[in-house]
This record gives C-alpha cells, structure tokens and sequence, in this order.
C-alpha cells in the first residue's frame, strides 16, 4: 500500500471517530497493514461480563463461537481477559506472550480454544480509566509474522489513541456507571465458595491457577508455597470432589457457572 492509500484509510478512520462504523474502518485500515481473517472487539471490567463492542465473524456459527459461548464462561479462563485484571500494560500481543506456561496442555484450551481453529491471535490492549478494551486479530492459516507484528507495533499507538476516543463514555455501557475496583476474590473463587465444595481458602486458589493453565511450578510461584504442597492440595481437592482429572476438573468448574446464570 503506497503513502496516499494509506492516508485516505487513516482519514476515514478519524472521520468515523465517534460514529457506528468506526470499529469497521479501524480494522480494514488494520488489514491494509496485515492480512487476517476476524476482528472481535471486547470492553472487560473486572469480573463483568465482558462487552463486545464489535465483530466481523462472517457466520451466526463464528460469531455465536467467539462471543456468545464466550460471554458464558470461557472468558473467565481466557490469557487475554486475566491479563486485563493484572493489569498489563497497553500495547500490542501475541497470545502465547500472555498465556500461563501450561495453557496449551490445559482443559480450557483442549475443549473451548482449540475448537476455535485459529493459527494466532493478536490483541491490542487500551486502558479507558479502570476499563480495557482489547481488539483481537485473528488468524486462521498462519501466525504473524516477525516483520507484520512489527509493522502493527509501529502503528499501535495510533490506534490506541482512536480507541481511548471513540470509547471514552464505555462505562455507560457497563452495569453501573461508577467504576468498580478489584475484589478480593476473583470470580471463579466465588463461584467456588458458593458452590460449597468443602474445599479451604488455598485449596480453592489452586483450583483457579490450575483451570487458568498454570503448572504446578508456576502455581507454587504465584502463591508462595512449595511445588511439593501445591500437588499435595491438587490431591486433596480430587478426593474431595471424587474426580481423577483435570478434564473432570474443568466440566465440574462450567456445569457450576451454568448452573449460576
């Protein structure tokens, strides 16, 4: 694309600032930097639901797929809504840079993720107040490359900027207008103490990290314990809820927060 293509791409997306179409304009003028298949545009606070401001998936099946079912429950295990919660920093990532270390070992991947057939997905993460707004591009033949990521690097703070314009009133759209502030427990901790399946404080943490991909190694480390006590809870909680797995682990998790909607 040569210097006034791009320009005129650049001026319809700032003309659309503020209108219904803005979302569509940003992302072709992203695919004139890179090719991808689909775009999906969510708005997460905390432990809301996350919003979807926008998506292009070309079928109801995509769509339903990628935001619906997603919107159910899998966000709560999703690497690109845990790193809004830390919170991470704005810019732009792969999704292996912000996956836990055995993610793409864990049941949330095997049963939701995988089922999806992306090759790669990218996110360009905005902080609007206590806010993030995280547009995802998505691959279906091949990763992006080295030079393409570079190329949307260079380009992201504008974007970024567009984003914090267009959405600057997304609390509204949010239960609530004030803007909220962590909770102590996340939702998943919630929804295991609601459920009242005897496990203790810690046994309940190793359950999250455990859904969320996290190794025992990795576990351990967040939680300052040893490894060796991190398996010895991972035991205790098997026993406790008669499960051999951590497939069954997973479904006893979501048949849970189905039960809660």
């Amino acid at each position: 694309m040569n210097n006034s293509e791009w320009h005129k791409q650049l001026a319809e997306v700032v003309s659309s600032l503020g209108e219904e179409d803005f979302p569509a304009k940003m992302t072709a003028a992203l695919r004139q930097i890179t090719p991808f298949e689909f775009c999906v545009i969510f708005a997460y606070r905390q432990d809301d639901t996350p919003l979807c401001l926008y998506n292009d998936f070309p079928t109801e099946q995509k769509r339903r797929m990628h935001v619906e079912d997603y919107q159910a429950g899998p966000y709560l295990l999703d690497p690109f809504y845990l790193a809004t919660v830390k919170p991470i920093e704005p810019g732009l990532y792969r999704f292996k840079e912000v996956a836990p270390d055995r993610f793409f070992q864990g049941e949330y991947y095997k049963n939701y993720y995988q089922a999806t057939r992306l090759a790669e997905e990218i996110g360009l993460f905005v902080s609007v107040g206590d806010i993030s707004i995280v547009t995802s591009l998505m691959r279906n033949d091949k990763p992006f490359s080295t030079p393409q990521m570079k190329k949307l690097q260079e380009v992201a703070p504008l974007f970024q900027a567009a984003v914090i314009h267009h959405w600057q009133e997304i609390h509204q759209h949010f239960p609530g207008s004030e803007a909220v502030t962590a909770t102590a427990n996340s939702r998943i901790q919630q929804l295991l103490q609601e459920k009242n399946y005897s496990l203790t404080p810690r046994e309940v943490e190793v359950v999250e990290y455990t859904l969320k991909g996290y190794s025992a190694e990795a576990a351990a480390q967040v939680m300052e314990i040893s490894t060796g006590t991190v398996r010895i809870h991972k035991r205790n909680i098997y026993s406790k809820l008669r499960i051999n797995s951590q497939g069954e682990l997973f479904s006893i998790f979501f048949n849970a927060f189905t039960e809660n909607q």
